[in-house]
């Protein structure tokens, strides 16, 4: 009997296609919420490439038009374009969901890595003070913060990312215990590495990931929050456009135009469901999942 046999290098291409195979698969919905949060990437670093004409420009006699070939979206009741409007109102609404979250999570990753490390003071005070705020619903607690603070973008920023603060305490918090016990930290420490040394090299690298997926998911609901605040006109001060306060503009004209309020509240649910779809994806990768599973 005779057995055939493979060219020397037969088997280096297999070898190298194996690691690709395992990589998580994109699905076409999940590959759409990554091109549609480019696009709002690109409004808000370049909003002049997507849409050339002023945001502020007011025309009274072509206030509450319709889609139409000049007006892609219709105006609003001062005569504005609409779609110059909410391109250009993707920078103020995705900045505030980013600041807020990129807040809550250095903020939340310092404290519950503290609350892990530091003694059982140090973890009870922190953590009794993350069970009282989580108390409070998080629109309560910007709503809270922002009235003190004031009206805002900055201000809002901040009210959101004191809202969200809580949830990456505890889940840092918990990463940081987990981190701690495993075994190649307490050889560091009988190594005689210093605290800080280890924090920084084996703890906060291998409590971040999970931080960054929930900073992801986190996101959406940031940017809820702030058009929920401009809405109210507590976030960015008119005539500045921003998602949420041209929704609070166009209730009035429903009526007689419907698209004044429909497409800034339209853009408002394609961003965040987009950064959730793309949140999950990231967690499935995390995981090492197929990006087909759906359990």
């Amino acid at each position: 009997m005779t057995t055939s046999r493979l060219p020397v290098g037969a088997a280096a291409p297999a070898a190298r296609r194996r690691p690709l195979a395992r990589l998580p698969r994109t699905g076409a919905g999940t590959a759409l919420a990554w091109a549609l949060l480019g696009l709002v990437l690109l409004a808000t670093l370049a909003p002049d490439l997507l849409a050339g004409q002023d945001p502020q420009a007011i025309d009274p006699a072509d206030a509450l038009s319709g889609p139409s070939r000049p007006h892609w979206l219709g105006t609003d009741q001062l005569g504005r374009d609409l779609f110059s409007r909410i391109v250009h109102g993707a920078g103020a609404s995705l900045l505030i969901g980013l600041g807020a979250t990129a807040l809550a999570l250095v903020g939340g990753a310092l404290l519950g890595v503290l609350a892990a490390t530091a003694g059982r003071t140090v973890d009870r005070v922190l953590s009794g003070l993350t069970d009282v705020l989580m108390a409070f619903p998080g629109l309560m607690l910007s709503l809270v913060v922002v009235t003190l603070l004031g009206p805002g973008s900055a201000n809002a920023t901040l009210a959101i990312g004191a809202s969200l603060l809580p949830g990456f305490l505890r889940l840092a918090r918990g990463q940081a215990l987990a981190v701690r016990a495993g075994d190649y930290v307490r050889a560091a420490v009988v190594m005689g590495r210093g605290r800080a040394d280890i924090l920084l090299r084996h703890v906060l690298p291998n409590a971040l990931p999970p931080l960054l997926v929930l900073a992801t998911v986190n996101t959406g609901s940031a940017i809820i929050a702030g058009s929920t605040l401009s809405f109210l006109g507590l976030g960015p001060k008119p005539p500045a456009p921003e998602w949420g306060s041209m929704l609070s503009e166009g209730r009035d004209h429903l009526d007689t135009a419907w698209s004044v309020a429909v497409f800034p509240g339209l853009a408002i649910t394609l961003t965040v469901v987009a950064v959730t779809v793309v949140g999950r994806d990231l967690q499935r990768r995390l995981d090492g999942r197929d990006g087909r599973d759906r359990t």
